[in-house]
């Protein structure tokens, strides 16, 4: 449940939480889904249950396993703050990324609301960076319930990117994603909104990284934007430590 990653913010994936049910309009193409259902089909035991919200104990200790130092994307085939997730099992995720803090675990959720509901019960160690997906100008308000959590690190993922995202407010936001959505039924992101929340993060002087442009072949439409990439990443600071109360 553990897996060196393509994805390019990040280098591997830890999936103590697998499956999850569509919220928003950016959950219509779910990569994630149509993966749970192709390993199900490959009889991989995790995904016996297809897409259904399954949590799993055994997988809680890989991080404290792992010896070398990883950037690592929580739940890719999930989200950890679904409804569905006990509390108490949150709490397990974020005290094993307490207790290694070499990594650095990066969380992202459409579920802002449990977010913020949860975040003064949780531990905030400096090398959890918490994210929110914010896929067109409806759904601005994730921004704002991030703000409102004691993440040392916050940062938005503007993917699968939908619509003009327009006056973002990106005040103590520490970084930027933006990515076109990938895969069959890709919906086209236009170039006029990927450019304009670079020039928003630009003059904000907040970190952005454009993962992609997407499509049906992603590969081949890339990832340049006016004749560069763009990798900008947050600055990666461990002098502190924030402690929560018990949930």
């Amino acid at each position: 449940m553990a897996a060196n990653s393509a994805i390019e913010w990040t280098e591997a994936t830890w999936n103590p939480v697998t499956g999850c049910t569509k919220i928003s309009i950016g959950c219509q193409n779910c990569y994630a889904e149509r993966m749970a259902y192709r390993l199900q089909a490959m009889g991989q035991p995790n995904y016996i249950d297809g897409f259904k919200v399954k949590t799993h104990e055994k997988v809680l200790s890989l991080p404290l396993r792992w010896k070398k130092p990883r950037t690592i994307f929580v739940n890719s085939m999930s989200d950890l703050f679904h409804e569905e997730v006990p509390v108490s099992f949150i709490s397990k995720v974020f005290r094993v990324m307490e207790q290694t803090p070499k990594h650095i675990f990066q969380v992202l959720t459409k579920r802002s609301e449990n977010l913020r509901k949860l975040s003064k019960c949780l531990p905030w160690p400096d090398n959890v960076w918490m994210g929110v997906t914010v896929e067109n100008n409806r759904h601005q308000q994730r921004i704002e319930d991030l703000r409102n959590t004691s993440a040392k690190i916050k940062f938005i993922s503007f993917e699968p990117l939908l619509g003009p995202i327009t006056n973002i407010d990106i005040t103590n936001i520490d970084w930027v994603i933006v990515g076109g959505e990938s895969g069959p039924k890709a919906r086209p992101a236009s170039s006029l909104w990927v450019k304009d929340i670079r020039d928003q993060c630009l003059t904000a002087q907040v970190p952005f990284f454009f993962k992609q442009w997407g499509g049906f072949n992603k590969k081949k439409a890339g990832r340049v934007l006016d004749g560069r990439t763009w990798d900008q990443m947050p600055a990666r600071n461990f002098a502190n430590q924030k402690e929560g109360k018990s949930c």
